[in-house]
C-alpha cells in the first residue's frame, strides 16, 4: 500500500464522522491501543524536539528502508504516531519524498491539533525528512 493510500484511508475513515469530538475519539482510540517502545530508545537523542509533550522516534535503515518505531506520553501524542508510523513506516527514501505532506492536511485530523501538536507534527516530518536525506545520500 502507498502512503497516499494509506492516507485515504484515514480521510475516509474520518469523513464517516459527524462532529470533531467523534474525530477525536478515533484519533484516541489508536492512542489507546499503541505499542510501547522498547525502553532501550527512550533516550534524549531520540526525543522529538517540538513535541508538546514527550514523544520518542527510534529509526533504523535496512533493506534499503526506514525502519521507525515511536510512542509518546500523551494519548493524543500516541494516537498520532501511530497514524504517521503506519504512513510512513518501512519506506524508502525515495518513497517519502515523493509524498506530499499536504496530504496529511486534508486528511481531516490536523483541525482537531492545538497548534503546540501540529509543531510537534511538523517536528516529527522534519526528523524523518532529514533521516531519509542522509540515508538517500548514501545510497547515491
Amino acid at each position: 500500500m502507498t502512503m497516499s493510500e494509506q492516507v485515504n484511508i484515514y480521510k475516509e475513515d474520518l469523513q464517516m464522522f459527524s462532529d470533531n469530538n467523534e474525530k477525536l475519539e478515533y484519533l484516541l482510540d489508536y492512542g489507546k491501543h499503541s505499542i510501547a517502545l522498547d525502553p532501550k530508545y527512550k533516550t534524549d537523542e531520540n526525543i522529538i524536539k517540538g513535541c508538546s509533550s514527550l514523544a520518542w522516534l527510534h529509526k533504523e535503515y535496512e533493506g534499503g528502508k526506514i525502519i521507525l518505531e515511536a510512542e509518546g506520553d500523551s494519548i493524543i501524542a500516541k494516537g498520532m504516531l501511530v497514524i504517521l508510523l503506519s504512513i510512513f513506516d518501512d519506506r524508502t527514501p525515495e518513497e517519502i519524498f515523493a509524498f506530499d505532506t499536504q496530504e496529511l492536511m486534508s486528511m481531516g485530523v490536523m483541525e482537531l491539533l492545538s497548534p503546540v501538536r501540529q509543531q510537534g507534527l511538523e517536528a516529527f516530518l522534519n526528523v524523518i525528512y532529514a533521516y531519509a536525506k542522509e540515508h538517500q545520500e548514501m545510497s547515491a
